[in-house]
């Protein structure tokens, strides 16, 4: 059996991952692998939560602020990157600590990705080009002629995701489903999922404390900064989206502030179910020690 150990710390946002991944850390004398995609950007701090320079010296991280919001960042760059960084870690280590929110950028890394065609830049920058002149719903029924199977269960509001299967469609000449389920999950380490839970309450609480302290510290500022890059795909987030409307003189502050904690407390119920998939995961209460962690690992 691998003796080199992926330990994923796992968890609504607002509940506690940061200090557990240190506290874990710390014990086994390693490194942190951060999966939260809304860390990886440098020009983003309080709108992410990203860990401050205490916690980051308390622990070496990785993929916290490595990256420019006008460079794009997919799932797969991501997997390549944190591939070789954990090929490097694990020839000193013998443990690291994953963790993050991105449920979906912490499954590609353990379980792998389906394999895809390189797509021509040009595809896409016309994929882009019918969006903006003819509207989503022109991706929606283009998708439907090419690829029914997907039609079907792609969530048609999402226009990345139309887009990113229309140019593997147009790509390849065939159905993007055709190119579903041919992972494989790489074979250096073995992954123990650590899930912190909350009372729904507790955490709806904790969520509308951090959303009053980030404001406090200077949310508004630092989404002011970033406003003219508003359309950049890194800021099509909770936590930006409710300033820029306010910026644009839809609605007021008090109703911007209201709107992040409403739309952070729906991600939160999203990430909830996202990790209830995880049947395997250690589940430890919020707050609890680490001690109490180690037990069941």
């Amino acid at each position: 059996m691998n003796s080199k150990r992926l330990l994923y710390v796992a968890g609504p946002t607002a509940s506690g991952k940061t200090a557990l991944a240190i506290a874990l850390a710390k014990h086994f004398d390693t490194e942190i692998v951060s999966c939260d995609s809304r860390q990886f950007y440098k020009e983003m701090t309080l709108g992410t939560a990203v860990p401050n320079s205490e916690e980051l010296a308390a622990a070496p991280h990785h993929f916290i602020q490595q990256r420019s919001i006008r460079e794009p960042y997919s799932v797969g760059d991501f997997q390549r990157e944190a591939l070789k960084t954990l090929k490097k870690l694990f020839k000193t280590k013998d443990t690291v600590i994953l963790v993050g929110g991105s449920g979906m950028y912490a499954d590609a890394l353990i379980d792998g990705l389906d394999v895809f065609p390189e797509i021509d830049p040009q595809i896409r920058l016309d994929l882009n080009a019918k969006l903006h002149s003819e509207g989503i719903e022109a991706l929606s029924w283009q998708l439907k002629k090419l690829d029914l199977t997907y039609y079907e269960k792609v969530d048609l509001g999402n226009p990345h995701r139309l887009i990113r299967a229309l140019e593997v469609c147009l790509e390849s000449g065939l159905p993007y489903s055709s190119f579903l389920g041919n992972k494989k999950a790489p074979d250096f380490f073995t992954t123990k999922k650590i899930v912190i839970q909350w009372k729904r309450q507790t955490l709806y609480k904790r969520i509308n404390q951090r959303v009053d302290q980030i404001v406090a510290a200077g949310l508004e500022e630092e989404a002011q900064k970033l406003y003219p890059n508003k359309n950049e795909n890194a800021l099509q987030t909770v936590g930006y989206r409710e300033w820029f409307i306010h910026f644009d003189g839809t609605t007021d502050k008090a109703t911007a502030i209201e709107e992040i904690k409403k739309n952070t407390r729906r991600y939160a119920k999203r990430q909830i179910t996202w990790f209830k998939r995880y049947s395997d995961a250690v589940l430890v209460e919020g707050g609890g020690s680490v001690e109490k962690v180690l037990e069941n690992l």
